[in-house]
C-alpha cells in the first residue's frame, strides 16, 4: 500500500477584508480529494470521486499519496457562505514532513488562502510497507468516522434472468403480459443481464432464456418444448409510439427507430433485438398458465413452499391454524391481488420433502386482552435524535405519565417499499421480539405502525455504543476488550442457535446499558432459517466486516458472524482496523489477499484468537470448527456466571439518570426530534397490507402500563 497523509485542521484566520456584520466569526471546513486523469483530446483534469467531507476543527482526516492528487480545502462561515479556498498538492504536503521523526508530532503548516486569509493545519506522513515484520509496531490509525452497512439488491433468478427490483422512470411495459407498468414506487423487475423488464406478479411466467444463461431448466425448457422460434426481424420506421417489447422503453426518432419481426410484429430497440430470447409468435403468460394447470411445470410459488424450513415457534403471534395449513391457490394471470406482491407474514406452508404439512407453530405468550394495550405515537413524546441513517431516525423518547424511556427506530414506509426491504423488516421485527429471551440482545417493547412509518419502540441503553467509547479512548484494556467479547459471543451463539445469521456485527451495533454490559442492536440484516443446507447468499454487511465469501460472491452460514467478530475484537484491542484501503475496491482486495499486522506487545493469546478468527477459508475458521468459549483467550472467563449477568463490568459509563444521553454523538443531538415526512403521493400508493403483522408488544414489558388520557 502507498504512503499516507494525516491532515489535522487547528485553525484559520480571516482576512483584513472580512467583514462580519454583527454575526460572530464561525467557520467551517470543507474537503474534497481531487484526482488527475488523462483524456483523450482534452489533456489532464482533476476530477472529485469522493464525496465531500466536512471535518470538525482539530480532527484529521487521511489520504494516501498518488501521482496528482490534489486536495481543496474550502473555508465557509455558517450557515453556508463561501469565505475562501486552497489547492495543494498532496505530494507538497508530504514533502514538508520528511524531517519529522517516526511517531512524533506533526508538522506545522499555514496555507495562504484566496482570495484573503490563512489556514493552519498539522500534517503528518506515515509510510507503510508491505515486508512490515510481526513484531513491528503499528502506525498510528485511530478509528475516525462512523461506517454505514451496505445491501445489495435482491436478485431473483428465474430461468437465467437475474431480476431487481427497480422503479422506472419513463412509461414502461411488460415484456410478459404486455401490460403497462404503473405506480410511483418500485413497479416491476429488470434483469441485470439482459434488461428485460416484467411485472413483479409476471416473474413465475417467463419462458424466455436469458442469453447469459445455461442453467438445466432453461435447457430442459429448449429440448422438451421445443421453443425455440427465432424472430425475423427487420429495420423499421415507426409512426405512432411505439414501446420496445423487450425493455418495455420507447423507440425515440423519427426514422429507423427500431426493428420490426415480420412473422409476430414484435418491436424492439437496436440495442435489445438481440438480447430477445427466441420466442416468436408465443404468448408467454398464456403458455406459462398451461403449463402450470397441467403439472407440467412447477410455480414458483409451489417451489419455494417446498423449500422453506419451519419456522420458529418462540417468535410467531397467534394464527388461525386453517390460515396456516391451507395451501394457496392457483391466481389468475390478470387479477393478481395486491398482497401477492410480498409473501404475507404467516401464510407459508412448510414442510419436509413434500410430505405432510407441519402443525402450526405455538405461538408466543401474550398479554390477557385485560391488561394488553396498544401504543402509538401520541403516547410517546420525541425528545433527542440519537442516529441517524438512510433508513430514518432513531430517537429518544418518554412514555407519557409513566416516566419510562425507550428509544425508538422509525423506518419510513416509502424507503422500505422502494429498496424491496420489506422481508427484511418483517425479519428484524421477528428477531427482536426474540431477542427478548437473552440478556446480551436488545429488547423490544413494542412495534406499531402509521401511514407514514413503522416504529420500532426498544429498551434505552444510555451507555453509547462501543464506537462511541473508542473513540474516546483510543482503544480497550486486554480485561475490557475480553469481557465485551465474551458477552457478544454469548449473544452470537444463542442467534445461530436459533437458525439466525446476525451479519451487520460492528462498533456501532454494540451498546452497553448503565452498568457497563453490552447489549447486541439493529437486526436490520439477519436472516432466518440457516442450516448447512439453507445458506445465504445476499452481499450486505459493513465493508470493514464483510467476510471474504461473501466477497467472493459464495453461498455462507454462520461463519460470516465470525469474522465480524474477529475484526471487532482487533479493533477493541488496538483501536484500528485489520484491513486497510481508501477506496472500497482495495479495501476488498485486502481482505481476501492480506494478513493483519499485530504489534509485538498483544498477548499472545489474543493475537491467536484473532487470527484463528480470521482464517480466510470459514470452514477453518474459529467458531465453525471449534467452540469459540474454548479458546485459551477465554480461559479467565466463567461463561455460566456471565450469562446469568453475575460479573461486575471493567467498566461502567457515566450515567446521570435514565433519560442520559451524554453517551450519545453529538452530531446527532443537535438535530430536532421530529419525523421526516415522505411524499404523500408516493404514501397514498403504497399496498399497506404488505405489512401486515407488524405490530407487536412484548406482554411482559407492557403488564401494568396504562395509556394516559
Amino acid at each position: 500500500m502507498p504512503p499516507f497523509v494525516r491532515v489535522k485542521l487547528v485553525k484559520t484566520e480571516p482576512g483584513p477584508n472580512f467583514v462580519q456584520n454583527g454575526e460572530p466569526f464561525d467557520p467551517f471546513v470543507a474537503v474534497n480529494v481531487k484526482e488527475c486523469i488523462f483524456q483523450e483530446g482534452r489533456g489532464s483534469q482533476l476530477v472529485q470521486k469522493k464525496k465531500t467531507i466536512y471535518p470538525e476543527w482539530n480532527s484529521c482526516f487521511d489520504s494516501h499519496l498518488k501521482d496528482g492528487r490534489v486536495i481543496q480545502i474550502v473555508t465557509l462561515q455558517r450557515p453556508n457562505k463561501m469565505l475562501a479556498e486552497c489547492n495543494i498538492g498532496l505530494q507538497i504536503l508530504a514533502d514538508k514532513c520528511k524531517k519529522q521523526s517516526m511517531g512524533g508530532a506533526g508538522t506545522d503548516v499555514w496555507l495562504d488562502l484566496k482570495p484573503e486569509g490563512r489556514l493552519l493545519v498539522q500534517v503528518k506522513l506515515f509510510v507503510e510497507q508491505e515486508d512490515v515484520m510481526q513484531d513491528q509496531e503499528l502506525p498510528e490509525r485511530t478509528i475516525q468516522r462512523r461506517r454505514g452497512a451496505m445491501k445489495k439488491a435482491k436478485v431473483h433468478v428465474v430461468k437465467g434472468h437475474e431480476f431487481t427490483a427497480k422503479f422506472f422512470r419513463q412509461p414502461t411495459f411488460c415484456s410478459v403480459c404486455k401490460d403497462f407498468m404503473w405506480g410511483l414506487n418500485k413497479q416491476g423487475y429488470q434483469c441485470k443481464v439482459c434488461q428485460s423488464a416484467i411485472h413483479k406478479r409476471c416473474k413465475e411466467h417467463v419462458l424466455g432464456v436469458c442469453v447469459g444463461s445455461t442453467s438445466d431448466l432453461n435447457l430442459y425448457l429448449k429440448e422438451r418444448f421445443k421453443i425455440n422460434m427465432p424472430h425475423r426481424f427487420k429495420v423499421c420506421t415507426f409512426l405512432r409510439p411505439t414501446f420496445c417489447d423487450h425493455c418495455g422503453s420507447m423507440l425515440y426518432g423519427l426514422v429507423k427507430q427500431g426493428v420490426k419481426c415480420e412473422e409476430c410484429g414484435t418491436s424492439s430497440h437496436h440495442r435489445c433485438y438481440k438480447k430477445m430470447p427466441h420466442t416468436c409468435g408465443v404468448n408467454q403468460s398464456l403458455l406459462a398458465a398451461a403449463l402450470e394447470k397441467l403439472d407440467k411445470l412447477p410455480s414458483v410459488e409451489e417451489k419455494g413452499s417446498k423449500q422453506l424450513p419451519t419456522p420458529e415457534s418462540s417468535i410467531y403471534e397467534d394464527v388461525p391454524q386453517s390460515q396456516l395449513l391451507v395451501p394457496k391457490q392457483p391466481r389468475p394471470m390478470s387479477t393478481p391481488p395486491n398482497s401477492q406482491i410480498y409473501e404475507p407474514l404467516w401464510g407459508a406452508q412448510s414442510g419436509q420433502g413434500g410430505s405432510k404439512p407441519q402443525a402450526a407453530p405455538i405461538p408466543a405468550p401474550r398479554a390477557s386482552k385485560r391488561g394488553m394495550v396498544k401504543f402509538t405515537s401520541d403516547d410517546f413524546r420525541l425528545l433527542k435524535v440519537l442516529g441517524k441513517g438512510s433508513f430514518g431516525k432513531v430517537l429518544l423518547a418518554e412514555l407519557k405519565g409513566h416516566n419510562k424511556f425507550y428509544a425508538i427506530k422509525a423506518l419510513k414506509k416509502d424507503v422500505v417499499v422502494e429498496d424491496d426491504d420489506v422481508e427484511c423488516t418483517m425479519v428484524e421485527r421477528r428477531v427482536l421480539s426474540l431477542a427478548c429471551e437473552h440478556p446480551y440482545l436488545t429488547h423490544l417493547f413494542c412495534t406499531y405502525q402509521t401511514n407514514d412509518h413503522l416504529f420500532f419502540v426498544m429498551e434505552y441503553l444510555n451507555g453509547g455504543d462501543l464506537m462511541f467509547h473508542i473513540q474516546a479512548s483510543g482503544r480497550f484494556t486486554e480485561q475490557r476488550a475480553k469481557f465485551y467479547a465474551a458477552e457478544i459471543v454469548l449473544g452470537l451463539q444463542y442467534l445461530h442457535g436459533k437458525s439466525i445469521v446476525y451479519r451487520d456485527l460492528k462498533l456501532d451495533n454494540v451498546l452497553l446499558d448503565c452498568d457497563g454490559h453490552i447489549k447486541i442492536a439493529d437486526f436490520g440484516m439477519c436472516r432466518e432459517n440457516i442450516t448447512a443446507t439453507n445458506k445465504a447468499s445476499t452481499f450486505c454487511g459493513t465493508p470493514d466486516y464483510i467476510a471474504p465469501e461473501i466477497l467472493q460472491n459464495k453461498k455462507y452460514t454462520f461463519g460470516v458472524d465470525w469474522w465480524s467478530f474477529g475484526v471487532l475484537l482487533y479493533e477493541m484491542m488496538l483501536g484500528q482496523s485489520p484491513f486497510h484501503g481508501e477506496e472500497e475496491e482495495d479495501l476488498f482486495n485486502a481482505i481476501l489477499t492480506k494478513e493483519p499486522v499485530f504489534p509485538r506487545w498483544m498477548p499472545k493469546d489474543c493475537t491467536a484468537c484473532i487470527k484463528e478468527l480470521l482464517k480466510k477459508e470459514p470452514e477453518n475458521r474459529l467458531g465453525v470448527i471449534n467452540e469459540v468459549k474454548d479458546h485459551p483467550f477465554f480461559t479467565s472467563i466463567d461463561f455460566q456466571r456471565l450469562e446469568k449477568r453475575q460479573i461486575d463490568p471493567p467498566f461502567k459509563p457515566k450515567v446521570r439518570s435514565a433519560s442520559d444521553y451524554s453517551n450519545f454523538d453529538k452530531e446527532f443531538l443537535a438535530e430536532k426530534p421530529r419525523l421526516t415526512q415522505g411524499d404523500k403521493d408516493v404514501i397514498q400508493s403504497l399496498d399497506q397490507g404488505c405489512f401486515r403483522g407488524f405490530s407487536f408488544i412484548n406482554a411482559s414489558a407492557a403488564v401494568g402500563l396504562k395509556k394516559t388520557t
